[in-house]
């Protein structure tokens, strides 16, 4: 069956998500997703594991429009994402918002720390896909913080690279990294995925 179009724009094929993987939203908003990606003129390329827990990183993370491509993508695959953001967030009137879109709560001037509060949070949920972008900011060549890393690594799970690759006008899956726990020996591995890949531009 060829795919589908709206409004001349042809709706490229999405990847199917493995069963074990948190689901979200219904057929309609899957179609939104995908007619928000052709309108944009992105599409995904890539796969995901059949793992029921992983940490999504993406990477480079250059512009808003970044937030934008990201809820089309998910709305298009049908996959629940949880993101981590800070408490008072949540507080009214955004907090039902930030639950809906998939945000999780932490205090960061707690003891543990935001790192040991996505871990508890990963081990109570039967399926989780974690998001975070490593850098955590915009601004150009931005150091990785290696809070993704710790996560993964203490909650046993692996980690999903994804790319914005604005240069094909994609967002690249790729195959899932088991951690060593050696961070400096794997940092380098991870963002040699990221070569010549260019981010967003507003």
């Amino acid at each position: 069956m060829a795919p589908a179009r709206i409004r001349g724009k042809r709706l490229s094929s999405i990847p199917l998500l493995p069963p074990s993987l948190p689901r979200r939203g219904n057929g309609f908003s899957r179609l939104l997703g995908r007619a928000m990606l052709a309108a944009a003129g992105w599409r995904i390329e890539g796969g995901f594991p059949d793992r029921p827990k992983l940490v999504l990183i993406v990477a480079p993370h250059t512009s808003n429009w970044d937030t934008v491509l990201g809820i089309a993508a998910v709305f298009a695959l049908g996959l629940r994402v949880r993101f981590l953001a800070k408490h008072t967030l949540f507080y009214p009137p955004l907090g039902w918002l930030m639950r809906w879109l998939g945000g999780t709560s932490v205090v960061r001037e707690t003891p543990q720390g935001a790192v040991a509060q996505a871990v508890a949070m990963i081990e109570t949920e039967p399926a989780v896909v974690l998001g975070l972008a490593p850098a955590g900011t915009r601004t150009p060549g931005t150091p990785w913080r290696s809070g993704f890393y710790h996560i993964a690594h203490a909650a046993r799970v692996p980690i999903l690279p994804a790319a914005f690759d604005g240069g094909a006008r994609a967002i690249r899956l790729f195959p899932a990294f088991e951690t060593s726990g050696d961070y400096e020996a794997d940092l380098p591995r991870l963002k040699a995925l990221y070569e010549g890949i260019r981010g967003v531009r507003a």
